[in-house]
């Protein structure tokens, strides 16, 4: 019986650790919270209510009916008017829409004619779940036929007209591994330099603590562009991934990204008091990154509190910026308010993590 005592003391001591350390059992709480909300009410494979814009060249009764029909589905929400495909074709490459309905000046003709398509359904096919959803689209179900017979359309996938899945994730692997990388190396890194006394030491000598803070996270920088280029260059040797954009402007979003990770990175290593804590920050920040940014699930699809949530988180911005860049083509002009987001959001992390830093050293 005296070791069940024993081991009876033991298991008491460690549950007053756990009491003690508030942030370790906030996540036994959080952790399975946070994992039950986000797959039960997040995660959404039919999304709905994706951005469309629509070019009615036709302007008549029937083809207003029709768009009125095609908002009423929910499929789509119509937040753009375009005056041309090519304009919608802009607006998609820009990533302002998901789908593009385009209505041709014969339209009612059209539809008199058994072996013409009656318009033209342009989708975003850089996300394959939405791709499959605005698909649907294309032959809608119609309670009141226009002339007897329900409009269909020709399909125009643009950027993954395959279908094929490493198209859509290969980008985004590139924000997951940097996030997980970046974020877990340096608020380790610092925690470890704490708990072993090397802060102190480099304290007594005449560096600043900005300097300090550079100079740590100095090499994860090149890390991190290290292992962008290697995602890159394997997924256009193995999975055949193409670089439609700039490649400055791609690695322009990368650095950007990879510093506003070791920014949090950071700001993590002023809150958490040991390694572990460090890494069960980390992985608290990844989990959402990965659920919510759209890397896995359609943004569009997602309840909008859960929107909100994703809109604070990096990954989001990064996710859109690099997507826009490398699958899109887009320059970095027409996602100026997702590179000022993303921008915005160093700015605080890395205004946070100083003062925060400067305030652990004293």
């Amino acid at each position: 019986m005296k070791f069940l005592r024993r081991i009876g003391a033991v298991a008491a001591k460690e549950v007053r650790q756990l009491r003690r350390d508030r942030l370790s059992f906030g996540m036994i709480v959080g952790l399975p919270i946070m994992q039950l909300l986000l797959f039960g009410y997040a995660i959404n494979m039919d999304p709905r209510h994706l951005s469309a814009g629509i070019a009615d060249l036709s302007a008549t009764a029937a083809s207003r009916q029709y768009v009125q029909d095609l908002a009423r589905s929910q499929v789509i929400d119509i937040t753009h008017q375009a005056g041309s495909a090519a304009a919608l074709e802009e607006l998609m490459r820009a990533g302002q829409i998901s789908v593009g309905i385009y209505l041709p000046p014969d339209f009612e003709r059209r539809l008199q004619q058994q072996d013409r398509a009656a318009g033209q359904l342009l989708i975003d096919g850089s996300d394959t779940v939405v791709q499959g959803a605005a698909a649907s689209l294309a032959m809608p179900a119609r309670t009141t036929p226009v002339n007897d017979r329900p409009p269909t359309l020709e399909v125009r996938t643009y950027y993954n007209p395959e279908r094929r899945s490493p198209v859509n994730t290969v980008p985004g692997l590139i924000g997951i591994i940097l996030t997980m990388t970046m974020t877990l190396f340096t608020a380790v890194a610092i925690v470890r330099e704490r708990e072993r006394g090397n802060l102190e030491l480099l304290i007594t000598t005449p560096i600043r603590s900005t300097e300090l803070m550079v100079a740590k996270i100095l090499p994860y920088i090149v890390i991190g562009l290290v292992q962008a280029t290697l995602i890159l260059l394997l997924g256009d040797w193995l999975f055949r991934v193409p670089i439609r954009g700039n490649l400055l402007d791609a690695y322009t979003v990368i650095l950007l990204f990879i510093v506003a990770n070791l920014a949090l990175g950071l700001m993590i290593s002023t809150l958490a008091t040991n390694q572990f804590q460090a890494m069960q920050m980390t992985f608290f920040i990844l989990l959402p990154s990965i659920l919510l940014s759209g890397f896995m699930f359609p943004f569009d699809g997602m309840p909008t509190a859960a929107q909100w949530i994703a809109e604070v988180l990096p990954m989001t911005h990064f996710m859109r910026l690099i997507r826009g860049v490398v699958l899109r083509g887009a320059e970095l002009w027409e996602l100026r308010g997702e590179l000022a987001a993303l921008g915005v959001f160093l700015v605080l992390a890395l205004t946070v993590a100083v003062r925060r830093f400067d305030k652990t050293l004293d």
